[in-house]
């Protein structure tokens, strides 16, 4: 199985994502089963639980989708003229078959440019022997060298007539691509045709002497214009690379019954044994000091196997040299030839087509052609099935390499994880961050070791610190006010898990120190974008990915990590295998390992595990979410559309005014009608009357809000006028709601006087304080009309309750108010005030008498929590429980604990 890819082997995409999701629900549920048996909390079990599903499906699913974001790519790039890229397919599911058959349709359009790249340089090449003759002639004929006789015109009546019949070859150029060219089969009298290509070469004047060694009687049938063109491109070929005065011989005659052959030698330094293999590959010459490219016996190859024959360089009789070319034709060649452009579409084995060079001529000539440059024709890579090779666009090395169309864009397509957070996550310029990872790993490695089996102190404190301090360090905000407000905020909020002992209140300020955190971090300013803020950081373990894949693969460049990680693990598999065996198989070994090795039973090391795994997890998220925030001010509501005409939204907020004012008089109708008004109209206790309603008020208040929110936005606000009633109606709104708070307030205190006071109702009081001051804050806004400000106002007024609330020592303010309540009417809740922790027993012990105390304030509970104590896990809160003096209950006592805590005190 490969490793990279597991799934390879699968024939099926759908039993592959079977497999895939099977696979992640075994992962899940093992990691459930294993947190459950070593007892660790759900919360913290499930993003273990989760961070494993996605591991084992980030796993198994590489490679399943990468085919088809490469041909995404190859695709971009085939709009640009490149045909190189490939796709990589491993796979034999349908995934793989497609990316197989891609490449395949990528190689056949290169093999088809590449043809029509070729075609271009064909033409230039076979146009630019009959122009140079012609411009030769010409200039002859000017500076007057030659006369004007027939047969010079005669000669450059013949090129004329061979541009013209090479411009019609043009119309068959879709023949010839698709393998097929007619043929103007007609009887040949090759001497006859020799003759006369020798006499077109002769224009040139390059200095050599043609030799024609062909019998009187040999005809052939055969297309003249084609074989003209074989000679025309051997004789020229043969000419470039003899030396002035040398000998060009063109023979022919019959082989065979069948068959008849044409050869052209030359006395030249002849063909390298390492070309002759290439010399009718098209770019195959095989020495390019004669100037020539292989372009023009490329053509005469094709043009014998047009006609059904071959084409081949022979090697010269003992003690002669030059180069000898001989075709080898039918006598009666077939009308087609299914391999007729078998040489036309070979491959180059160059990656350019250099420029074809003047043809020379001889010293003593009185006219020279003049230096005709063929066109040059950017030819793609060549195309081949498999990876994208090196150095072509797209593969490895490609950087600065041009592509066949230069300023072109490639519209390379963006991985997944870019995919799915678009515009509003992306990430650009971020390089591995190994410092953050490897802090991230200590401080999770550090929770490990200092959180597990402690109550809340000084370590968990140390923990969050550093923490903030990592975060601190990281964001790209560091220097701005709100980053500074918030930071001292945070630790204000950090610093409970030192100064309480309530657990309750620990976890409401890390919560709400999360939303400052990540306010400050993304910069929140909106309502949407706080929360948009505050989702980041679970989305980061998804958007954070890439990132860190990149991180991980940078420390495997750094030398000593993987060594020492590898040796550690190494070492500590070896210790403990056989250790275990001699601590196992002799007692004095077992004694001696006992003694030195701290005991860790295995539900300990797996509850260690899942508190480092989540605590260094949240804080790497945090870090990349610091690193690289989200543009969260872009998490707004669409403009709201004001309403065409005022009465549109005044009439429904009116109403709500007017039901507001209603209330407001019932309850100045039921404070000042006093209980026996209350009972008489409603049937209800004071006590019930005011209890029934505390609900309906908050979310009364709650709804308020969401009121004016929704008034402001479709209320219009383009005169004065409108701006005034907009105040008016709101502010009348949120100054009814003030009343409506105050009642909500007021009843609770009414009912913790008739039924005690506890925590929840305590945390009631508080929500309900703050929704008033948010109304206090949106009549600010409502008469400025702005209220930019308020999110974040809102905020710092939540922390600074919780703050002022945290401060007033909660547990042991609701047990100072029981205590008063009982002195001041003998009631007394005892089973309630014993829930309550280490904060209120101080205030339990000082307030109520001995045989009460002593019945709700157990000296084996602070004893045990007493005996967890230690350096890391000192709280103000314990220290204060722990240095009050709480004698044992005598028996007296003992036996009334029962009664006590059962019905409480009710004289």
């Amino acid at each position: 199985m490969n490793a990279d890819r597991p799934l390879d082997g699968i024939r099926s995409i759908k039993a592959k994502l079977g497999l895939l999701v099977a696979a992640s629900i075994v992962a899940a549920s093992l990691v459930s089963v294993i947190g459950d048996r070593a007892g660790v909390p759900g919360w913290l079990t499930l993003p273990v639980t989760v961070a494993a599903a996605l591991g084992v499906t980030q796993w198994l699913a590489r490679g399943m989708t990468s085919p088809l974001r490469e041909m995404t790519t190859a695709a971009s790039r085939m709009a640009t003229g490149d045909y190189s890229q490939r796709v990589t397919a491993t796979s034999a599911d349908e995934v793989g078959v497609l990316a197989d058959a891609f490449n395949t349709m990528a190689a056949d359009l290169a093999g088809a440019d590449q043809q029509r790249r070729q075609l271009v340089a064909t033409v230039s090449h076979e146009l630019r022997t009959p122009l140079a003759a012609q411009q030769a002639l010409l200039e002859n004929l000017v500076d007057g060298v030659v006369r004007p006789d027939d047969a010079v015109l005669r000669t450059a009546l013949a090129q004329a007539e061979r541009l013209g019949t090479l411009v019609g070859d043009l119309l068959d150029l879709s023949r010839v691509d698709g393998g097929r060219a007619p043929l103007a089969l007609a009887d040949v009298d090759v001497r006859e045709l020799v003759e006369g290509a020798v006499a077109e070469a002769g224009v040139s004047r390059r200095g050599t002497v043609h030799v024609v060694d062909v019998p009187a009687d040999l005809r052939v049938t055969g297309d003249a214009a084609r074989l003209a063109q074989l000679l025309a491109n051997l004789l020229d070929n043969a000419d470039r690379h003899s030396p002035a005065g040398g000998r060009v011989t063109v023979s022919a005659g019959p082989d065979g019954p069948d068959r008849w052959w044409l050869m052209v030698a030359d006395e030249g330094p002849g063909i390298p044994p390492e070309h002759v293999h290439r010399i009718f590959d098209r770019f195959g010459s095989g020495d390019d000091a004669g100037g020539g490219t292989g372009i023009g016996l490329a053509i005469a190859s094709w043009v014998c196997e047009l006609h059904g024959g071959s084409i081949s360089a022979v090697s010269p009789p003992e003690g002669e040299h030059g180069a000898r070319l001989r075709a080898v034709l039918p006598r009666t060649p077939a009308r087609t030839s299914p391999s007729a452009t078998e040489g036309l579409a070979e491959v180059p084995s160059g990656p350019t087509i250099p420029t074809i060079s003047t043809v020379t001529t001889d010293a003593t000539a009185p006219a020279v052609a003049p230096d005709i440059q063929e066109p040059t024709v950017p030819a793609p890579i060549p195309a081949a099935a498999g990876p994208t090779p090196a150095g072509a666009p797209g593969g490895p090395g490609s950087e600065g390499r041009p592509t066949a169309y230069p300023g072109v864009p490639v519209g390379a397509p963006r991985p997944v994880v870019d995919s799915l957070f678009g515009d509003l996550w992306p990430e650009a310029g971020l390089g591995p961050q190994v410092r953050l990872l490897l802090l991230c790993v200590g401080v999770g490695v550090l929770s490990a070791v200092l959180l597990p089996y402690r109550d809340i102190g000084v370590a968990l404190f140390g923990v969050l610190l550093l923490g903030g301090v990592v975060l601190w360090r990281s964001t790209r905000h560091r220097a701005s006010r709100w980053t500074t407000v918030s930071s001292v905020l945070c630790v204000g909020l950090a610093s409970f898990s030192v100064l309480r002992a309530a657990e309750w209140l620990t976890v409401i300020s890390v919560m709400l120190g999360v939303v400052v955190l990540t306010t400050a971090l993304t910069d929140a300013r909106g309502f949407l974008s706080v929360v948009a803020g505050l989702a980041s950081w679970p989305l980061a373990a998804v958007r954070g990915l890439p990132l860190l894949g990149r991180t991980v693969a940078a420390t495997s460049r750094i030398n000593v990590v993987w060594p020492v990680v590898r040796t550690a693990a190494i070492s500590l598999v070896a210790l403990v295998v056989f250790g275990g065996l001699f601590a196992s198989g002799d007692a004095v070994f077992g004694s001696w390992a006992q003694a030195i090795v701290p005991h860790f039973a295995w539900d300990g090391l797996t509850f260690r595990f899942f508190v480092g795994f989540v605590m260094g997890g949240a804080l790497l998220a945090a870090g990349y979410v610091a690193l690289n925030p989200p543009r969260v001010d872009r998490v707004t509501l669409p403009e709201g559309r004001p309403v065409a005409r005022l009465w549109e939204w005044v009439v429904p907020v009116g109403l709500v005014v007017a039901l507001f004012a209603a209330f407001v008089v019932a309850q100045a109708a039921a404070l000042f009608g006093g209980h026996d008004y209350v009972q008489r109209t409603t049937g209800l206790t004071y006590a019930e009357y005011v209890h029934q309603g505390f609900g309906q008020l908050t979310a009364a208040t709650v709804l308020t809000l969401a009121t004016v929110a929704l008034a402001v936005r479709k209320a219009p606000r383009s005169t004065s006028r409108e701006r005034l009633v907009l105040r008016v109606a709101l502010g009348a709104l949120c100054a009814l709601t003030l009343v409506v708070v105050a009642s909500a307030l007021h009843r609770m205190d009414l009912y913790q006087q008739a039924y005690g006071f506890t925590l929840l109702r305590v945390l009631v009081d508080g929500f309900e304080l703050w929704l008033g001051l948010l109304v206090v804050l949106v009549l600010v806004a409502g008469v400025r009309l702005s209220g930019w400000w308020l999110p974040r106002a809102a905020l710092v007024s939540a922390v600074a309750i919780v703050l002022v609330g945290g401060l007033a020592n909660p547990e042991a303010w609701v047990a100072q108010r029981n205590i008063d309540r009982y002195q001041a009417t003998g009631k007394l809740d005892a089973a309630y005030l014993r829930t309550l922790g280490a904060d209120a027993t101080p205030a339990i012990v000082a307030g109520l008498p001995r045989d009460v105390s002593a019945c709700i304030v157990l000296p084996s509970t602070i004893s045990a929590r007493a005996s967890r104590e230690d350096a890391l896990s000192w709280n103000l809160g314990r220290s204060r429980e722990a240095s009050v003096d709480v004698a044992p209950m005598t028996p007296a006592e003992a036996a009334r604990c029962p009664g006590l805590m059962l019905g409480g005190l009710n004289p």
